[in-house]
């Protein structure tokens, strides 16, 4: 029921498999005969952050790589890549290796790189996680690297980003849309001009238990169905202490990104550039079958508009009719 392809070597395309079942990735689909390299286009596009070494000493005194404790964390950074991508570049912006890069995705890029000051570093990450009761070097589980990533963003002053974490297996509307739902709009009308938006780009995270020590088999078409929004970005969890980053599904194979490759820790030059071809997986990615996954999941959606929240939330009404 395993398949997994992790190590940045040469594979053929071929080892994408042949069915004509359709491949859904963070809400587009696609024909695994028809459209390979589209497939493998869309994927690499998709930021691939991995453990690295030789960085700086996070917290200064602190570790220099992440390997073998920092698999959830660079989860983390994928999932909310994704949203940067979709927020300043739209969900169909391709990455073309070797060419000149838009300056949004060059912001995005140097938000993740492993420096102090990066927005959502892993140095960030691993600091901000001692608030959450985690040491630096512990393992992280889907609920806590969502909490971090959600204060986190608020210093994100460039993407303003409402990172909204749902607890209790609930997405409550009210405290997504307080101002509209409380009628408070005479007091929105006094803020400045560019803060009178009633409504800022949404990251919705739901952590989810979906089963005991395994998943139950009556959640695969749900989870599955997750992956066919539009609004999709995702989701992280994986095997015990073994996290991925899951993007879609072919069948009843979840296909993902596997974080647990080390590669060296990259500088950028005084203009923020820097090679980037190892923060994209230019081979076939993993799969694996949805039956292997933990029960410990966080599912990822992004609203950039009120109407794509209205959206989600009825299409989430019919995944959830009995």
């Amino acid at each position: 029921y395993f398949k997994c392809v992790c190590k940045n070597e040469n594979i053929k395309i071929e080892d994408f498999p042949e069915t004509s079942e359709p491949v859904w990735i963070l809400g587009k689909q696609f024909s695994a005969l028809t459209e390979k390299d589209e497939i493998l286009a869309d994927v690499a596009s998709r930021l691939w952050l991995t453990y690295r070494k030789n960085f700086q000493p996070i917290g200064g005194t602190g570790p220099t790589s992440d390997t073998g404790w920092g698999c959830m964390l660079r989860c983390g950074q994928m999932i909310l890549g994704q949203a940067l991508i979709c927020r300043h570049l739209g969900r169909d912006w391709t990455w073309s290796p070797g060419q000149r890069q838009r300056a949004e995705y060059i912001s995005i890029l140097n938000a993740f790189i492993d420096k102090k000051d990066s927005y959502y570093s892993i140095h960030q990450i691993a600091q901000m996680g001692v608030g959450e009761g985690k040491s630096i070097g512990q393992w992280y589980g889907p609920n806590t690297v969502a909490q971090v990533l959600k204060k986190l963003a608020i210093f994100d002053s460039w993407s303003r980003l409402a990172v909204h974490v749902a607890m209790d297996n609930t997405v409550v509307i009210e405290e997504i849309k307080p101002l509209e739902m409380n009628g408070d709009l005479e007091g929105a009308c006094a803020l400045p001009e560019e803060e009178t938006a009633l409504w800022k780009p949404l990251v919705l995270l739901i952590p989810l238990r979906l089963g005991l020590s395994d998943i139950n088999e009556a959640y695969f078409e749900p989870l599955k169905q997750c992956f066919m929004m539009p609004q999709s970005l995702g989701v992280i969890g994986g095997k015990p202490n073994s996290a991925h980053y899951f993007i879609g599904f072919v069948g009843h194979e979840l296909i993902y990104l596997d974080p647990h490759t080390t590669q060296p820790a990259v500088d950028p030059d005084e203009d923020g550039q820097f090679p980037d071809d190892s923060y994209h997986c230019q081979h076939p990615p993993c799969r694996m079958h949805i039956c292997e996954l933990d029960p410990s999941i966080a599912a990822g959606f992004f609203c950039q508009t009120e109407d794509d929240f209205d959206d989600w939330c009825a299409q989430i009404r019919k995944v959830l009719k009995p």
